[in-house]
């Protein structure tokens, strides 16, 4: 019988454990055999090879023999202690390649956002220590100085919005949002959920709220712009440029329809928009060719063995990815906010008379600042499909 496996571990983490594996089979035996009997864990064992990677391998053996030949001595050494033994040996055994570690290290200083429970965000800086310290230091200060009802967590969350944002935290941010929302929701006929962008669904209450902060925001610019979707995928429609970039605006349209990079099993954030079928194989710079994707997927359907094609099967963006070894993987484009609607079905909200203006067609609601003065015209001639609002006064009515 011919087993056919089927990987379904995200690409980053299996990057990770495959490293991890042949370091501790090629190299660091003794780790090795710490993990199997029990004593040392799975994040003990990756923290060791961690620290270790910057050694010579015979430095990295002699490592692995000192901390982990006697496992009596890993009994009761939380996280912590293993990574400070580790770091310890390191640097006594070659001090300057952990020197041009750290040094290097500084290179990859940057901020990352990634959603966390209950509409609440996770905004990381890896920072170089003197530079992490220092901004945790002052916030802290803030926060001893502060006396009123919030805890100190509160106190230091609160200051670096206000440092960073340059307006205190209780005030509407003028920075881009990109939440998309339908337009049943947005003047609360409907409870479906939106989009925000680098986050996720959100309740549509929060959603409402965040649009009403904006529209009495004196110190915020927003846009409206109207996407127009598919009635029964719930997919965006299509856009077409003759460039080979994708220009600004099919740029965006591809973000907000994928919302995420769309490899099979890969939720990382968008970093490219690129072309399924390539440019130089005379692959067209349209929305249904187009894929988001993060840098690290980009690259790989680029080597040789892949092949990755794109349709519009049943009006939803659909796009098929072939590895070298023949496996053949699908993923779609995510449907907008809103339910989808079916011929001669309307739904009670849909059936309700709307003191607002009527809706052409099945739309959706993008709020491109927090904090806006939404504004709207009449087009002519065709339906738009991604077409920027001006900013404007007033709350949308003509």
């Amino acid at each position: 019988m011919r087993w056919r496996w089927r990987a379904e571990i995200p690409r980053p983490a299996g990057g990770r454990h495959l490293g991890l594996a042949k370091a501790l089979v090629r190299e660091m035996p003794h780790t090795l055999a710490a993990l199997q009997c029990g004593v040392l864990s799975e994040w003990g064992a990756t923290l060791i090879a961690r620290e270790s990677a910057c050694l010579a391998v015979a430095d990295r053996r002699a490592l692995d023999v000192e901390l982990c030949a006697d496992v009596a001595k890993l009994d009761g050494m939380g996280d912590g202690r293993i990574v400070a033994a580790a770091k310890e040996i390191a640097a006594r055994l070659d001090v300057q390649a952990v020197v041009d570690r750290a040094a290097k290290a500084e290179a990859d200083r940057t901020v990352t956002i990634r959603p966390g429970p209950d509409c609440m965000t996770y905004v990381t800086a890896l920072l170089p220590v003197a530079q992490g310290v220092g901004v945790y230091a002052a916030l802290k200060r803030s926060a001893d100085s502060t006396f009123d009802d919030r805890s100190r967590g509160q106190v230091m969350a609160d200051t670096l919005v206000e440092w960073v944002a340059g307006k205190p935290a209780e005030a509407p941010q003028s920075v881009a949002l990109n939440l998309v929302m339908s337009d049943q929701a947005l003047w609360g006929q409907d409870n479906a959920p939106a989009v925000l962008d680098g986050y996720g669904p959100i309740p549509a209450s929060l959603a409402r709220r965040l649009v009403a902060d904006a529209v009495v925001g004196e110190r915020s610019v927003a846009r409206l712009r109207r996407l127009y979707r598919h009635p029964k995928s719930g997919s965006l429609v299509a856009m077409e440029s003759r460039s080979r970039l994708f220009p600004k605006g099919l740029a965006g349209f591809i973000g907000v329809r994928d919302q995420t990079c769309r490899t099979p099993y890969c939720d990382a954030p968008i970093r490219h928009r690129d072309h399924a079928t390539p440019r130089n194989r005379g692959g067209p710079t349209s929305a249904i060719n187009g894929l988001g994707e993060c840098e690290r997927c980009n690259y790989t359907k680029e080597a040789p063995g892949w092949r990755v094609t794109a349709s519009d099967e049943s009006s939803t963006p659909t796009a098929e990815f072939v590895t070298p070894t023949g496996a053949r993987y699908r993923s779609t484009a995510p449907p907008l906010p809103g339910g989808t609607v079916g011929r001669g079905q309307r739904s009670r909200n849909q059936n309700r008379r709307r003191p607002h203006r009527p809706t052409r067609g099945v739309a959706a609601s993008s709020l491109c600042g927090s904090g806006a003065r939404a504004g709207r015209r009449r087009t002519g001639g065709a339906t738009p499909v991604l077409r920027h609002r001006d900013s404007a006064r007033g709350s949308g009515g003509r």
